[in-house]
């Protein structure tokens, strides 16, 4: 048989020629008797279902496509897949005693160990022929599931917290998570509508089998969750059927959603034999819907039953406390009589005293008034004078204060007239030496002698140089003889004027000239 593959030539020798090439069908023959002669014996292969047909007529082949996944110390995950049939002959054989046995069909998802013999084909390639399947290793494999379901859900407080919640006394008020034409739902509202009771019942539509169960299942409760306030108690039911129906009520999420709802499920599933998962995380669960209902009714009737043995017994107490009621009264009636009685004798022997008594006090209630008179006016009178005499030493020294204030003032006005007088004096002085000053000025005739202007009040002016008045200038010292006095004084300024001759004359000139 020539080589499969080419060689690579050695150096230092030859290469040899390349092989003829093989035709695909004959190099697959070989693989095939290959395989053939390898693997000639069946094998035990655990693997999981990934894809699944099954017969759709009598007489056909189911084909199944298997896997295996798992992951390596390292973290890689490894896979293998591989091509299966279960022949027509051999799968009516196989099948129902699978159903048996597990209580499950065949389906996707499912890990199965299966005797199969490796087959290749030229045309169709690799395949397994599955010779028996192993039912034992998938209910093993589902209990196993089932197991690590309820360990997870007991870690996280999942499976007890449903019980501790408080189950309404008398739950009317009833959410019921159900298929609405399954036949259990239809049992479980004839049931309770043959009860004594009256049950508001809103339904909330979920699929109730198959792979859909779960996620349609969370949807109602999702549903319910925001009208928790106005419900008593969530109800999931459904009827029976075979135990691969019940499958979806160990899915670990909707029983997780469960164990954590705010309000108590009760379960009635309808299985017999054993609980799903779903059963052990919910408040209650019970076998069937009928069951539920009748759970619900009994409730209801010994409630009923407890509040009339507690509406009897009441109407016993209080029957009892009337008749002690009505004793204890005429008891009271008695001794409230007597006391009364007492309370008057007494309260009539105190009134006598009291007006005994008051016969005296007004006496002696004036005289202490009479006495407090007296002392009083002899008060006043002492205070009149006390607040006289004050008075009087007021008024004295107002009246010194009054005089010293009028000779300050009187002293202070004085002071005042006399710088006013002298002010006037001054200023009076000033116009007339202004005056005179101006009078000189003027070019006057010759005036009288200086004793006739003396005597008639006129200055005169006298200076020490023998020269006429015209020739003083500004600087030159001078002395002023008035009617009593001579002052001494300096000239500062010269001012020409007209003598009162010379101005009668230009007024009449000015006159003719008109």
């Amino acid at each position: 048989m020539p080589p499969l593959f080419n060689r690579r030539p050695e150096p230092g020798l030859n290469a040899p020629l390349p092989p003829a090439p093989l035709p695909l069908a004959e190099l697959l023959v070989r693989v095939r008797q290959a395989v053939e002669t390898r693997f000639a014996d069946s094998y035990w292969v655990v693997a999981e279902i990934a894809d699944l047909t099954l017969p759709r007529h009598d007489g056909g082949h189911c084909y199944l496509v298997l896997t295996d996944q798992h992951v390596t110390g390292r973290g890689a995950q490894l896979k293998a897949q591989a091509r299966a049939t279960i022949w027509s002959q051999r799968f009516q054989q196989l099948a129902p005693a699978f159903l048996e046995q597990t209580g499950q069909e065949l389906r996707p998802g499912l890990k199965v160990m299966l005797r199969v013999q490796i087959k290749f084909h030229e045309q169709y390639g690799l395949s397994l022929d599955v010779l028996t399947i192993d039912p034992s290793y998938t209910v093993g494999d589902l209990a196993r599931q089932r197991l690590e379901t309820v360990r997870k859900l007991e870690a996280k407080g999942l499976l007890e917290r449903q019980k501790r919640l408080p189950l309404a006394l008398g739950p009317q008020r009833l959410a019921v998570v159900s298929s609405p034409t399954a036949a259990g739902f239809q049992d479980f509202v004839q049931h309770l509508s043959e009860s004594p009771f009256d049950f508001t019942v809103t339904l909330f539509p979920a699929v109730m089998q198959g792979t859909d169960s779960p996620a349609s299942i969370l949807a109602a409760l999702d549903a319910i969750r925001p009208r928790r306030a106005s419900l008593d108690a969530v109800i999931i039911i459904r009827g029976g059927g075979a135990k691969t129906d019940l499958l979806a009520f160990d899915d670990y999420g909707l029983a997780a959603a469960v164990g954590a709802f705010p309000l108590p499920i009760l379960t009635g599933i309808g299985h017999e034999r054993d609980e799903a998962v779903l059963d052990l995380a919910a408040h209650l669960a019970l076998k069937t819907p009928t069951a539920v209902a009748a759970f619900l009714a009994e409730r209801l009737a010994r409630l009923d039953a407890v509040f009339s043995g507690y509406g009897e017994r009441i109407r016993e107490v209080a029957t009892q406390q009337l008749q002690d009621a009505a004793d204890l009264l005429t008891q009271a009636g008695t001794f409230v009589l007597r006391a009364s009685q007492n309370q008057l004798a007494d309260h009539r022997t105190e009134l006598y005293q009291r007006i005994r008594v008051a016969a005296r006090v007004p006496l002696q209630q004036l005289q202490q008034q009479h006495r407090q008179l007296g002392r009083h006016r002899q008060a006043l009178y002492r205070a009149s004078w006390r607040a006289l005499s004050q008075q009087q030493q007021g008024l004295r020294t107002f009246g010194r204060q009054l005089a010293q204030r009028f000779r300050r003032l009187h002293r202070r006005r004085r002071e005042q007239l006399l710088k006013r007088h002298y002010q006037l004096q001054l200023a009076a002085e000033r116009l007339l030496h202004r005056a005179t000053l101006r009078l000189t000025q003027l070019s006057t005739p010759p005036l009288p002698d200086a004793g006739a202007l003396a005597r008639h009040g006129y200055v005169q002016l006298i200076t020490d140089h023998q020269q006429p008045d015209a020739t003083l200038q500004p600087g030159d010292e001078v002395r002023l003889l008035l009617p009593q006095l001579t002052l001494a004084a300096q000239i500062t300024d010269r001012t020409p004027h007209l003598a009162p001759s010379l101005l009668s004359s230009a007024s009449a000139s000015s006159a003719s000239n008109q």
